[in-house]
């Protein structure tokens, strides 16, 4: 014992150490939520900046009835966020390819009706995607201040 306190520096990295893990235990449990909403916004607003052009096609146009607000625990104690605006929300399903891969994906246009005319929109109508250069797979066809949609 008397050598194990002898050595002050292993001490004080232990402590140090210990600490720290007891802070990010602390974060996980009582960091605030995330609003699902707002982190969508940033993901259009960057890959309306960032984003290069491609064409693609509206492959199918769907309208899901508002989830449940329902919480459900999680890991460390995190529930899911229910979705502040308790509508139906509108689903456009479209497919796009960039260097001989093809992707289908879809996006929540729902609170970007003014960028959108949803009864003039038709399956397999051709439409402008723009995508992330780094990641092909991360991309809209509606942001909010351009759409692709024609």
């Amino acid at each position: 014992m008397k050598e194990l306190l002898a050595d002050w520096k292993l001490l004080l990295m232990i402590g140090g150490g210990s600490l720290a893990a007891l802070a990010l235990i602390a974060y996980a449990f009582a960091r605030p939520a995330a609003d699902p909403e707002a982190e969508e916004r940033k993901r259009r607003l960057h890959l309306n900046l960032i984003g290069r052009i491609a064409e693609g096609q509206v492959v199918e146009l769907a309208q899901h009835p508002a989830a449940p607000a329902e919480k459900r625990g999680g890991l460390f104690g995190m529930r899911s966020q229910p979705l502040a605006d308790n509508r139906p929300r509108s689903l456009v399903s479209y497919s796009y390819s960039i260097s001989g891969v093809t992707y289908h994906t879809a996006q929540d246009i729902t609170g970007l009706e003014s960028q959108v005319r949803v009864e003039r929109l038709v399956t397999g109508f051709p439409t402008s995607v723009k995508y992330d250069p780094a990641n092909p797979s991360d991309s809209i066809v509606v942001a909010d201040d351009w759409s692709g949609l024609r």
